[in-house]
Order: C-alpha cells, then structure tokens, then sequence
C-alpha cells in the first residue's frame, strides 16, 4: 500500500499524493470484487451481477484516473523533465505503466461490451483477472512515483518551477 504518511515537501506533490489516496480508495472498491472473483466467492447466479458492477465501478474510475495520468503527462513529466530527461530514466517507466494500467482496463471493458450475461463464471474470473492486474500495476506504479518521481521534485526542481508547477497541478479529478 501506498505510505499514506507520505507528505512530500513539495506542495505540487502533495496534490499528487491526495490524488493517489483518492484513486487508492476507488480502486479498493473494485479490487474488492476481483479478489471475490479470485477467490471463489461467487456462485454463478450472483456472479453476474458483482460483475456488473465491477464493470461500473471500473467505469466510473477511469475518469479520475485519466484525468490524474493527463495532469502528470501534461505538466509534471515535462517539467520534471527538463532536470532529468525525457528519454531514458524513470519518467519513460512512469509512462509505460500508465500505457499498461490504460491496456488492462480496455481490455477488461472490450470484453465485457457485450451481453454479460451469457458470459460464465470461468469467463467473469478469466476477464476479471484484467482488473486485479491493472490494481497490481496501480499500487507499484503510486509506490515508485511517490518514492522515486515525488522526492526528486524536491531535490532537484528549483523553486519556481515548483510554485508553476503547484498552479498547474491544483485543479480536481473528479
């Protein structure tokens, strides 16, 4: 899990941080299910419906997620960029995840775009496991920004550009 202790010096960061305590709570929601899913707990008669609403729960997060990924993209990469590059290091990595976690999650959605009732309960647990590996690549993912990404701001990111930075960053998800 993610150190919920974690306060990074650097306001800009914290509002990434908060982000993440969010995302985190959204993604227990749904991780939840998978677990279930993993786990057996279902019978098929109620299967289909837990797996309905992982599918919205998924749904309803790829909004704040997409909208967290975009400001990191936009303006925190970039910036933190120009002090440690773009094109090898950390930040391509960060960016790879964010391709990944986007490829999971699509691929849990296309396959539930039909008619998910005729789908079985070996097809709900073979398609949930997309989800459980889109948590799995969202908790490393938050791991490494805050402990990587986040204290390299602090250390190596001159103070005004922190300060843009924390005007660029301070808008919300939801």
């Amino acid at each position: 899990m993610v150190n919920a202790n974690f306060q990074s010096p650097v306001p800009a960061m914290r509002i990434l941080e908060n982000e993440h305590q969010y995302l985190m709570h959204l993604m227990n929601e749904w991780h939840a299910i998978v677990l279930n899913f993993e786990n057996d707990v279902y019978e098929e008669k109620g299967a289909h419906e837990e797996f309905s609403r992982l599918r919205k729960l998924l749904i309803d997060f790829l909004e704040p997620l997409k909208n967290h990924t975009d400001k990191e993209e936009k303006f925190f990469f970039p910036l933190l960029g120009h002090y440690i590059g773009t094109e090898q290091g950390p930040i391509v990595t960060i960016e790879a995840e964010h391709e990944e976690i986007d490829a999971y999650i699509g691929h849990f959605l296309h396959h539930t775009r039909a008619d998910m009732d005729k789908l079985s309960l070996d097809d709900m647990k073979h398609i949930a496991k997309d989800a459980g590996e889109a948590f799995e690549v969202l908790m490393v993912h938050f791991v490494k920004e805050e402990s990587v990404l986040f204290p390299m701001t602090d250390r190596v990111m001159k103070a005004v550009d922190q300060d843009k930075l924390l005007e660029q960053l301070n808008t919300l998800i939801i």
